[in-house]
């Protein structure tokens, strides 16, 4: 647009320098406004309803190319830890938060969360149930802390090639199961 405005400036100061010379003996009749028929919009608008222009952008909507879906792209473990690394810290600090104000509140409510009602009645369960609880609070503190290790080793700009991050997710994997494996196992 600007190098159009420039085009149109100095064509029209060549045509007023000519009106003014003579040329063969007689004045050149050059119209000044030539650039004007450059910047002549042939649009037209029409009112319409409010109901004929959601019609119109229903339309629209049916023409417009559609984005490729997450199907259409090969799974790999940097989505899997990505998402498992937001849904455990997530689950780890709500249950931290849930404790804290449940703990918090408890005096108030006349509940007993003692250290030692906490470890009677946890020791009170049968060994399945142990087991199980064990295990839910386990893995995901061993794994969110195992893959905070590793965004801090990319932190530091190590292990950031492809090969590199799919070969430290898996060690990611395999060593939060063991560690949680372990934790269990513990007394």
């Amino acid at each position: 647009m600007l190098s159009q405005r420039i085009g149109q400036q100095s064509f029209q100061r060549t045509l007023r320098s000519l009106r003014a010379s003579h040329i063969a003996g007689t004045q050149v009749q050059v119209p000044i406004t030539l650039g004007s028929i450059y910047l002549k919009r042939n649009i037209e608008t029409h009112r319409i309803k409010s109901s004929e222009s959601y019609e119109i952008l229903v339309a629209q909507r049916k023409k417009r190319p559609t984005s490729p879906h997450l199907t259409i792209y090969r799974p790999q473990i940097t989505w899997y830890l990505s998402a498992l690394n937001r849904i455990t810290g997530c689950l780890i600090s709500g249950g931290f938060y849930t404790f804290g104000a449940a703990y918090l509140v408890s005096s108030l409510l006349g509940w007993h969360m003692n250290s030692a009602f906490l470890a009677t009645a946890f020791g009170a369960l049968p060994l399945a149930l142990k087991l199980g609880i064990k295990t839910l609070v386990a893995l995901p503190f061993t794994f969110h802390s195992i893959n905070g290790v590793r965004h801090l080793v990319w932190d530091m700009g190590k292990a950031f090639t492809n090969k590199a991050v799919i070969r430290t997710g898996w060690m990611v994997v395999g060593l939060s199961i063991s560690s949680a494996l372990a934790l269990v196992a513990l007394v």
